[in-house]
């Protein structure tokens, strides 16, 4: 059975490889990168979950409720042994103090960070004063703030916009706000997927997501399970069934020093898409919890680590 989720994905990854430019970038580290590419995944056909890889979906439910509560700080995921926003916080902490940043490869790193997220989880103090990532995703899809001093919860509204006014062409999620993008650097990042629309056709929702920095090979695997999810979410607290969730990526690029991963990934064979299942007891977006989500039939390859550039 072809996997049509997973052959999307590693035509990506030949088509970066083949006409991918040499590029430098904010780490240090070089990308070989394209810009401008899109993806489709139709809903109907299975969960858009990697099977050449194994992709830690915990860690992908766990993010996205962090993102639809509004927090924006890092005890929820430290708590539940959720480690994918640990190195910006952990190199803020370490400049704010004046203290040496060692490479994230090394083992004082790896060392250092333990200690930080474990303190995280135990020092409320500290997890306020260091675990706070700034105004990224949670605060602006739940809490962008007006120049008059209101508040927008933007997924709320976009919930009632597709009950209500299903044919607009303004059902859209914003995390990029200018004038917050400086302090989201200080302790996080600014939004990489940072803009999502909403459309409804056949009584089916379908999501296009823009991405604005693509690190392909860790990042965005995570990123098509998180909005497929969403997607997934939001249909059924509007009645509808998922259509397809679109991915648009910007600078799309595989760091240089994950291309023996690449290779490893692309030698494997896709195995049939796993299904995830809901439940359909859940009516509000913002009610969901972690045991409300079932994936049956995931039988993915092993999962091959690569280092994340920070």
């Amino acid at each position: 059975m072809i996997n049509p989720h997973d052959e999307e994905y590693l035509k990506l990854l030949r088509h970066i490889k083949e006409y991918g430019a040499r590029k430098t970038d904010r780490t240090g580290t070089g990308t070989i990168s394209v810009f401008g590419y899109q993806m489709r995944f139709d809903l109907q056909k299975g969960f858009p979950l990697l099977t050449t890889k194994k992709v830690f979906l915990t860690g992908i439910i766990h993010e996205l409720l962090w993102f639809l509560n509004g927090d924006t700080n890092l005890k929820y995921l430290a708590e539940r042994n959720v480690h994918i926003w640990d190195e910006w916080p952990y190199k803020a902490y370490l400049v704010a103090n004046n203290l040496p940043v060692p490479k994230s490869d090394s083992d004082e790193w790896k060392t250092g960070i333990k200690d930080f997220v474990a303190k995280i989880v135990s020092d409320e103090k500290f997890a306020t004063t260091y675990g706070n990532l700034g105004p990224i995703y949670g605060y602006q899809w739940r809490h962008w703030k007006t120049p008059d001093g209101r508040e927008i919860d933007q997924m709320k509204d976009i919930v009632n916009m597709i009950k209500k006014s299903p044919d607009s062409r303004r059902i859209i999620v914003s995390a990029w706000n200018p004038a917050d993008i400086d302090e989201m650097a200080k302790a996080g990042l600014p939004p990489c997927h940072c803009l999502f629309q909403f459309y409804v056709a056949n009584n089916k929702l379908s999501c296009q997501l823009y991405q604005r920095s693509c690190d392909v090979f860790l990042g965005v695997p995570f990123n098509i399970a998180s909005y497929a999810l969403l997607t997934m979410m939001i249909a059924q607290v509007c009645g509808l069934e998922p259509g397809e969730f679109v991915w648009t990526g910007g600078d799309t690029h595989l760091y240089i020093n994950h291309l023996n991963q690449v290779e490893e990934q692309l030698s494997r064979e896709a195995r049939p898409a796993p299904t995830m299942h809901i439940n359909k007891d859940v009516k509000d977006l913002f009610e969901f919890t972690f045991e409300d989500f079932t994936l049956e039939g995931y039988d993915p390859h092993p999962a091959i680590k690569a280092p994340i550039a920070v």
